[in-house]
Parts: structure tokens; C-alpha cells; sequence
């Protein structure tokens, strides 16, 4: 009798040990029981939104059901944890970033520990008298010991990011940039081309112009939600990532490898303009080193750009404010709330020195999924001894006319384009003008409304104040009527929902939310608009 109820608490702590999670934020792997069905999953805790729970099983897959569906017990440990997660992300500006990562090594040292006393025990008052069916037994919970404990350790690698919070760093940006996600990526929208002065000090230049991309409907810009870190970190070099973006500005630009397809370091070079960028042979503007202009624009504490395997790239300062700590090999460092993140310089590898998360790199050395650029002309060829001066749009913005010296005398390239995707060029020397024209794709809209629609949309309502210590207000010009406002909905920037109104109210009282930023989603018949605001 001894010997059968020794066996069985053995085999119980065995499989508790094995059952048992390092802590992931103090999400646990926990069953959840879903009444209507009758049915068990097992799932970590991602968030409480709109009324839904969204869980992440072993895979990494997320997926949401109503808080009703579950038990009473699973209903008040989401709420519970909600709270908790709320707390944490309003405690810390840094904590709102990602999920930390606590690999709570005491309270494994101590699972394990009580697991060797168990063995040893076994061996001292059963083992020694009969092994010959204890052996298989005890060899099995070892087992099932190591590999509960190696799962854990392996997910420990993992994160999961906010949709809200990648989100809060475009949003300075919008409507140039429409965005939306899934369980598995956020996608970004646009149209290709900033706002800024383009080309402009480009000395060596490849003959190509910035022609505005449609990287819009399914040919989106893809950041993962659930970036994982990679065993061996694959390196942005003359060597890797030749072809197509490695990460994601705020604004909605590209930023490739700093070394060219050539295998030259651009900027060194002289390819780039003033803002780190040029176009590519598509006729395609993006950047080749870290956008750290943005950090004048967007708030110090949000990100700048979003490498494409889900690790959120910051300026000079750190996400809480603070001075850039001192950098890894890889061009960055675990922040404080656990998450890995790379930093933009001035020097190489100026932004990511090796893809710290995993990727897939295809045989053209690119990362996929990515959006692609659509050329509408051969690609050009560097011209020697051009300096680029500007690049100015014209009126109607279907159109730049580019400005450069070359030895000693003024040239300019006129190009333009029409709604039904013809595309005229005119090369200006000081002795000849010449034109090529092009039949390339219809200029884009986004995935809802064309970018114009949405700014004068989102021009006509105004928002205030702006940081707001209380009382929010909204005004409507006559362009736009109350009854086409559907909902009105305020989320912070773990994506839960703090605030929500099923119409048009021009006053909203947001005393009891804390100090932070947050998302103001303003949903029309047909349009979504957010905005940013901030709470004093």
C-alpha cells in the first residue's frame, strides 16, 4: 500500500511540474472552460476588448469569444488580469509597449528541487528492494519533468505587442497611412511618398524619381504581432536583405538594408538625400538608414519605425524618456519592461545590425511577406556628376518636377500623372527637351476612402483640447452631420476600450481615465478615423 500511494504522488508532482508555465507576464497557460459547447482550451491571457477575450494558445495563434461564454471562474480571472494589465500599463509608460517576459527562475528552481527529494526518497525507501517496474515509471516523469520545463523555456522566447500600441506610433501620421490588423500581423497602408522634401543633396544619383506606390488593399506592409526571437540572429549586411524593406517607418516609408543591391553602404556613397532616402528602380522612395527626424514629430516615448520581424525601433531615448542605454551587437537591447528594441544613429549599422527576431528570407534575399513597388519604366542608370537640388511638387500633386547640376549646368526632369495611370516624363537639358510617356497602374486609393477623402473627413471634426486634463470636446463644420457619427470609442494603448458612445456627443467627460495617451476612434458610415490624444 506504501509502495502504490508513493507511486502516485510521485506521478502527480510529475505531472504538475510538467503541466506548470514560467510566468509570461503572469499570463498563465490555463484551461479555459467554454460553457456554451462544453468545451476546454488551453490559452494564455492577451486582453479584455469590446466585450471579448482573446487568448494565445501554444502555436501562438490568437483567437477572441465573448467574456460571457466562459465560466464564472474564467469570466473574473479575465477581469482580474485586465485590471492587472491596466495597472501595470499606467504604472510605467515603458510597460506599454509589450508583454514582459519573467522567466521566474525561483519559483522553477524550486519545482525542480522538490522534484530531485522525490526521486531521491523513491530510490532510498522503494527502489532499493524492487526496481524492476519502478524504473520505466520514474524514467517517464523525468521525462514528461524536462519537457514541460524546456516548452516553458522555449516560450519565454516569445512576445506578444498591442495592436493599439504600434498603432499610437503611426497615428501623429494619419491619414497619410491607414492601418488594421489581425491576430497575426498589423498591416500599414500607404501611398509611398512623405511629406517632406525628397532627393534634395543626392550626389550620386540613379536617374530614378519618386513615383507615389499603391502599397494599399492586400499589398500591405505586414509587422508581426507576435515577433519571436531568432537562435542565431541573421545579420543586415552586404550579404543579407539585398532586396526589399527591413523595417517600417512611422510615417509609412520603407527603410531598406543601408547596403544596396550593389553591395555598397548607400549612404557612404552619397545615394541618400537629406532625410536618409532615395528612390529605388521602381521609381520607389524609401530610406536606407534610421529616420531619427521622426523623434522631432512623434513623441520621444513612441517608436520611430517597426522592424519586419515585430520589434519596435526607438531614436536617441529610451521608451520611458531616458538617454539610450548602451547598445548590443545587434543595434539594441532589452528594455525595461523585457522587450527586446532596436535604436537608430547616426553611424552604421545605423539602425538594426542583425535581425534580432525571426524572419524568412526568400532566394532574392528579401523578407517575406512584404508590400512591392510597381515599376511603370525601365530602370535608370547612375548619372556621374549630378547633384540633385530639389524636388518640388506641382500644384495638382500628380506630379514633381526634380532640379540637378551637372557640370556646371542646370537640368530637370518634369513628370506627372494622370487618374487612369499614364505617366509623362520630360528630361529639360540646357539644349534639348525630350519625352517619354508610360501606361503604369491607376494612382491608388486606400483599402476604404482615397487619402484625400480621409484628411477632409478628418479634417471636419475637431477635437480639443489636446493634451486634455478632463473634458473633451468635439465640433463638426457643415460638411460633416452628427447623424453620420456611428460611435465614438477611446481605447488606451493595451487596446482596451475605456470609453464608448453608440452616437455624436459633443462633450466627453474623461475625468476618472488616467495620465497617458490614447486612441480616439471616431467610427463613420463608411470610414474609421482615430486620432491621438493625450491626458494630463
Amino acid at each position: 500500500m506504501k509502495r502504490v500511494v508513493f507511486l502516485s504522488l510521485l506521478l502527480i508532482v510529475s505531472l504538475f511540474i510538467a503541466a506548470h508555465t514560467i510566468n509570461y507576464n503572469n499570463a498563465i497557460l490555463r484551461p479555459w472552460q467554454l460553457e456554451k459547447g462544453n468545451k476546454t482550451i488551453y490559452a494564455s491571457f492577451v486582453m479584455l476588448k469590446l466585450g471579448d477575450v482573446y487568448l494565445e494558445n501554444l502555436n501562438g495563434k490568437i483567437t477572441h469569444f465573448p467574456l460571457s461564454n466562459f465560466s464564472a471562474a474564467d469570466q473574473e480571472f479575465a477581469i482580474q488580469r485586465n485590471e492587472l494589465i491596466k495597472d501595470i500599463n499606467f504604472g510605467n509608460h515603458e510597460k506599454d509597449h509589450s508583454e514582459k517576459l519573467n522567466f521566474n527562475f525561483g519559483q522553477t528552481l524550486f519545482i525542480i528541487m522538490v522534484f530531485l527529494i522525490l526521486v531521491f526518497l523513491t530510490f532510498y525507501f522503494i527502489l532499493g528492494r524492487n526496481s524492476s517496474y519502478l524504473k520505466p515509471i520514474l524514467i517517464m516523469g523525468t521525462v514528461i519533468t524536462l519537457y514541460g520545463f524546456t516548452h516553458s523555456v522555449m516560450r519565454v522566447m516569445k512576445t506578444s505587442t498591442s495592436p493599439a500600441f504600434i498603432d499610437s506610433a503611426f497615428a501623429p501620421f494619419k491619414p497619410d497611412v491607414n492601418t488594421h490588423f489581425d491576430g497575426n500581423y498589423f498591416y500599414v497602408e500607404t501611398k509611398g511618398n512623405p511629406k517632406h522634401p525628397m532627393m534634395n543633396g543626392i550626389s550620386n544619383w540613379q536617374q530614378q524619381v519618386p513615383i507615389p506606390q499603391c502599397y494599399t488593399g492586400t499589398n500591405y506592409w505586414s509587422i508581426p504581432l507576435n515577433p519571436v526571437k531568432a537562435t542565431t540572429p541573421v545579420p543586415v549586411n552586404s550579404s543579407h536583405f539585398l532586396r526589399g524593406a527591413v523595417a517600417l517607418a512611422a510615417n509609412g516609408i520603407a527603410i531598406f538594408n543601408p547596403y544596396t543591391n550593389t553591395g555598397v553602404d548607400a549612404y557612404l556613397d552619397g545615394q541618400l538625400d537629406q532625410y536618409g532616402g532615395h528612390c529605388g528602380r521602381a521609381d520607389d522612395y524609401h530610406y536606407h538608414i534610421a529616420p531619427v527626424f521622426l523623434d522631432s514629430i512623434s513623441p520621444e516615448i513612441l517608436p520611430i519605425a517597426f522592424a519586419l520581424d515585430g520589434y519596435a525601433i526607438y531614436a536617441s531615448r529610451e521608451p520611458n524618456g531616458t538617454s539610450m542605454a548602451t547598445l548590443d551587437v545587434n543595434h539594441g537591447h532589452i528594455g525595461g519592461n523585457g522587450v527586446y528594441h532596436y535604436h537608430g544613429s547616426a553611424s552604421a549599422p545605423y539602425m538594426i545590425g542583425n535581425m534580432v527576431g525571426v524572419v524568412t528570407e526568400d532566394s532574392t534575399k528579401q523578407i517575406i511577406p512584404q508590400a512591392a513597388a510597381k515599376p511603370i519604366r525601365p530602370a535608370g542608370a547612375p548619372l556621374a556628376g549630378a547633384l540633385i537640388t530639389s524636388c518640388v511638387p506641382n500644384g495638382t500633386n500628380t506630379g514633381y518636377t526634380l532640379n540637378y547640376t551637372k557640370g556646371g549646368q542646370n537640368y530637370s526632369v518634369v513628370f506627372s500623372w494622370t487618374t487612369n495611370g499614364v505617366y509623362t516624363f520630360r528630361f529639360i537639358s540646357p539644349t534639348a527637351t525630350t519625352n517619354s510617356t508610360y501606361n503604369g497602374f491607376i494612382p491608388c486609393v486606400s483599402s476604404t476612402s482615397t487619402i484625400s477623402e480621409i484628411a477632409e473627413m478628418d479634417n471636419s471634426i475637431l477635437m480639443y483640447p489636446n493634451p486634455s486634463n478632463g473634458n473633451l470636446y468635439f465640433k463638426l463644420n457643415n460638411k460633416l452631420l452628427e447623424k453620420e457619427i456611428e460611435k465614438i470609442s477611446i481605447y488606451n494603448l493595451s487596446g482596451e476600450l475605456v470609453y464608448e458612445n453608440d452616437a455624436y456627443k459633443p462633450m466627453i467627460d474623461l475625468k476618472n481615465l488616467r495620465k497617458g495617451i490614447y486612441m480616439v476612434n471616431i467610427g463613420l458610415t463608411n470610414l474609421q478615423l482615430t486620432k491621438r490624444l493625450v491626458i494630463e
